[in-house]
């Protein structure tokens, strides 16, 4: 399942291997060794992020998209 939060995914040397956050999701990130396999697993991440949400009852955020910076 595609989720419509923003992901930014970026190349960690030190870890040697991709990085994948979302912003929006406090907490919210996985990695992979390919940048596909860490836009693969960032999904798993936030399907877990909402059900845990969900169990213990805390808000969970409206996709907004794209994020906008000042």
């Amino acid at each position: 399942m595609k989720s419509k939060y923003e992901i930014i995914i970026y190349w960690s040397a030190e870890d040697q291997s991709y990085i994948a956050e979302v912003p929006e999701l406090s907490g919210c990130m996985a990695d992979g060794k390919t940048y596909q396999e860490a836009l693969s697993n960032v999904e798993v991440i936030i399907q877990e992020w909402i059900e845990t949400a969900k169990e213990l009852k805390r808000p969970i955020p409206q996709p907004k998209g794209k994020l906008m910076y000042a």
